[in-house]
């Protein structure tokens, strides 16, 4: 009874092997009829590279907007083109609305001028703007108070806690 088992798995291994390369025979052929294609050609063109406008925004100074591009050269089929854009509205419009820039924190109040100063270096540019390395900003002061001496927390706390139960 188990050579008869033994003989039939014996058979099924066989048959699914045969089945395997039959498989891989069949794949192989398949590739082998298949014409290798050429490879496209390269269009050269007498095209000039692409160059942008600013990004003008539709309203306001920041959302979406167009951009003009233009390229030169005597076989283009293309030399204008409309690209729409968006400026961030939260970055600093002072330094180029296409410019993002990483700034260090205030510096010291200057007392002869009344103005605190920070610097920036870039961070980013949008679609190849043309960007200052880096770039300062200041601002007025501010009033220039002594701080007030504050209670403990724990002393506010502990009144609160006196107020409640009074209530």
């Amino acid at each position: 009874m188990q050579s008869q088992q033994y003989v039939q798995q014996r058979r099924k291994f066989a048959a699914a092997f045969l089945a395997f390369i039959f498989i891989l025979a069949a794949v192989d052929t398949a590739e082998a009829g298949k014409k290798e294609k050429p490879e496209k050609k390269v269009k050269k063109s007498d095209c000039g590279e692409w160059q942008w406008s600013v990004c003008v925004p539709t309203s306001g100074d920041c959302g979406l907007g167009t951009r003009e591009g233009t390229r030169t050269g005597a076989e283009c089929k293309q030399t204008m083109k409309t690209q729409r854009c968006k400026i961030p509205c939260n970055w600093k419009k002072q330094f180029g609305a296409e410019c993002k820039y990483q700034f260090q924190a205030w510096g010291e109040c200057d007392l002869n001028t009344a103005l605190k100063t920070r610097t920036g270096s870039l961070k980013r540019a949008l679609h190849n703007a043309d960007c200052q390395k880096t770039v300062t900003i200041s601002k007025p002061c501010g009033k220039l108070t002594k701080p007030k001496p504050q209670e403990s927390k724990k002393k506010k706390k502990e009144g609160k806690k006196q107020e409640k139960m009074l209530d």
